[in-house]
């Protein structure tokens, strides 16, 4: 038995995005990989109802950003250059100068460089809130998301009893349509056959118009010569007459 498919692409709308709020602690983790998890949830790649052209990313909240590391030997040679259309004003700027500085700048220059780069990416990067400590301002959000009932639909459950009411539907859904099948093949069969039978009356009808006109006409071709023989004769029996 083939069932027939149908796949459709989806899309969701803007009503059916829903946003999260995730808290990550940056203490000892590799700058790259932290930095890779972060874009993830920004763009909503993590979820189902991802789409390329909306913003469907998540809010994400790094605490201890001045405790992250990188691999290697990053922490003396790595280099931050900055330029500007002066000659002779490129700076370069250390990692360690920059992490015990600004630490927040190292996460958020990472990620930046892992999102789009158009007005899309620039909105998922202001969902990005780094701070230095293990302190912030956005418990609120967080007990929010944990409570909220999400928009996206939830898988529907099917029991054993549904199961087999689905089954039911289904055979019965395959009998009417193979009745309604025989139904119209005996329909049509009947309606050839009526259409034969016409066209084979009519046909049996010309030939018979056509063998009487026919007869019809030989009769009068047959009167015609004998009338135009009869008018012979007499008007030659009146001209032997007319000589004696």
């Amino acid at each position: 038995m083939t069932t027939n498919i149908n796949i459709k692409n989806y899309n969701p709308k803007i009503s059916e995005l829903d946003s999260d709020w995730h808290l990550i602690d940056a203490t000892d983790q590799i700058l790259g990989r932290l930095s890779t998890n972060i874009a993830m949830l920004l763009m909503g790649k993590n979820k189902p109802t991802y789409v390329p052209h909306l913003l469907s990313g998540d809010f994400v909240i790094v605490i201890n950003s001045s405790k992250v590391k990188v691999s290697g030997d990053k922490y003396e040679k790595k280099i931050y250059k900055r330029f500007s259309p002066y000659p002779g004003n490129t700076k370069e700027i250390p990692f360690n100068a920059i992490q015990n500085k600004t630490p927040n700048k190292i996460i958020e220059l990472a990620v930046k460089g892992m999102l789009p780069r158009n007005k899309l990416g620039r909105k998922m990067f202001t969902r990005l809130k780094v701070y230095s400590g293990s302190e912030h301002p956005h418990i609120a959000q967080l007990i929010g998301s944990k409570n909220k009932q999400p928009k996206s639909p939830q898988p529907f459950a099917v029991n054993q009893t549904q199961t087999s009411e689905v089954n039911e539907s289904s055979t019965l859904k395959a009998t009417e349509k193979k009745s309604s099948t025989k139904t119209k093949a005996a329909v049509t069969k009947s309606s050839t056959k009526t259409k034969a039978a016409v066209k084979k009356s009519s046909t049996k009808t010309k030939a018979a118009a056509t063998k009487s006109s026919t007869k019809t006409k030989a009769a009068s071709t047959k009167s015609s010569t004998k009338t135009k023989a009869v008018a012979t004769k007499s008007s030659t029996t009146k001209r032997k007459t007319t000589k004696n």
